[in-house]
């Protein structure tokens, strides 16, 4: 597996092999060793999935709150993502950066994001599907969102606000201004 830093510590993309013969392709996406062996060593216990429709659908910037915080590995299994990691530790010299990288079903690759970021994706194809494993279960009483079109943040989604697909909770979501994190930075990641 390929292991690639992103400008964010901590944030990396990975890019499983793909083996292929005439019947398609194998590929391994998880590996607790060859993972470890990469310094990620954490126990995921929750998989989800999620299916998008149409073209521009947003989802996020999404967090989860200590006790509960979730470190993600995020995939695309359908379709073209635009997949983005916010930095919002206290005290991190990065604190309110983003990074974003093309995850698809062609290209394979995966992104890891630790706990202590915004995460939020945008589809660039229709009918896309996001698969992404969890380190924390889902608590509804630690679940929070910032807008996804913040200045603050400025984010390029390739697409105006005007034209993204957002669910309620994603439209009311508040300002990066106003948003008090919950994460403190622990210096080097």
């Amino acid at each position: 597996m390929q292991v690639d830093k992103t400008d964010l510590p901590g944030v990396l993309i990975l890019t499983p092999r793909r083996f292929g013969d005439t019947r398609g392709w194998f590929s391994e996406v998880w590996n607790r060793k060859t993972l470890a062996d990469a310094g990620i060593e954490l126990d995921f216990v929750q998989d989800n999935h999620s299916y998008s429709r149409d073209i521009g659908t947003v989802r996020g910037l999404h967090f989860q709150s200590p006790p509960h915080a979730q470190a993600k590995l995020v995939r695309c299994g359908r379709g073209r993502v635009f997949d983005v990691a916010v930095d919002i530790r206290n005290g991190s010299p990065t604190y309110g950066r983003w990074t974003g990288v093309e995850l698809s079903a062609e290209n394979g690759r995966q992104l890891f994001i630790p706990e202590g970021f915004l995460h939020g994706f945008v589809t660039r194809e229709p009918d896309s599907e996001v698969l992404y494993k969890c380190t924390g279960f889902y608590a509804p009483e630690c679940d929070g969102a910032v807008r996804f079109d913040d200045p603050d943040i400025a984010i390029d989604w390739g697409l105006g606000p005007d034209r993204a697909v957002l669910s309620d909770k994603d439209a009311a979501a508040g300002t990066f201004g106003d948003f008090e994190s919950p994460f403190v930075w622990e210096g080097a990641a």
